[in-house]
């Protein structure tokens, strides 16, 4: 994936395992600092996902909401079930939950995703179950919105964690879709995070919420489907690059 981004443009360089520390500004270019060296740009857009409340505040956007991550965890259909998938199946969504629900997905390999959950991570990079980050849960559990949005949904995320540690219970969610599933129809799969941009009166941002600076562009929340769509986000990014940039 890197080979082909960088493919389309000769003089492109991905980073990986870069951390960014923080930026100084002029008013011709501006400074990332990073823990593998400095690199200035003229112009900066930032996706940061999990961390891009902390890189906005890093480059001197004011922000009031924060970034609190949730674990999704995903269970994959056996090759004995796929057939009863053909193409997407996904519930009524709940206007009074942040959060879908299970779905079951047919994936481009042909592989069935089923889930996710959603869990409360107490680590912002934490796709396993018992991943742990000092930082990252007193970042969250300080929060006064967390607190609220806990409050709000408590069966709901009551239910969300004991499913997270039982297929059983996984599973019986799964057959409010198909009722035909059994144990043996599922396996384990991969797990996400989702950065949730959350208020301090506990609402879930749930539209796209871009912030510009004086030379640069962070995109704060991209809710879903923001992966499947991501290519005509993108498109739409450069459309408010070139303007806010006055590059035409």
């Amino acid at each position: 994936m890197i080979e082909v981004a960088e493919s389309l443009n000769a003089e492109s360089k991905s980073m990986l395992g870069t951390e960014a520390i923080g930026f100084e500004h002029t008013t011709e270019f501006n400074t990332v600092i990073t823990n593998k060296g400095k690199f200035k740009a003229r112009k900066t857009i930032f996706c940061g996902g999990l961390q891009a409340d902390r890189l906005a505040k890093k480059d001197g956007v004011k922000i009031k909401e924060k970034v609190v991550g949730f674990r999704g965890d995903y269970y994959e259909l056996t090759e004995q079930a796929k057939h009863k998938v053909k193409n997407l199946i996904y519930p009524v969504p709940n206007p009074e939950f942040p959060f879908l629900g299970v779905h079951f997905t047919r994936m481009t390999d042909g592989e069935i995703e089923c889930g996710p959950n959603a869990v409360f991570t107490f680590k912002r990079e934490g796709y396993g179950k018992t991943d742990f980050s000092l930082r990252d849960t007193a970042s969250a559990l300080s929060y006064g919105g967390t607190w609220k949005l806990f409050f709000k949904n408590m069966s709901f995320g009551v239910k969300e964690y004991r499913r997270a540690f039982s297929k059983k219970l996984f599973l019986k969610t799964l057959q409010e879709l198909i009722p035909s599933l059994t144990m043996d129809d599922i396996k384990p799969g991969r797990a996400g995070v989702r950065a949730l941009l959350l208020g301090a009166d506990g609402d879930t941002r749930d539209d796209f919420r871009i912030e510009y600076a004086q030379n640069s562009i962070h995109v704060l929340n991209a809710p879903s489907p923001a992966a499947t769509a991501a290519l005509a986000i993108g498109d739409e990014i450069r459309e408010m690059a070139e303007k806010h940039f006055n590059l035409k």
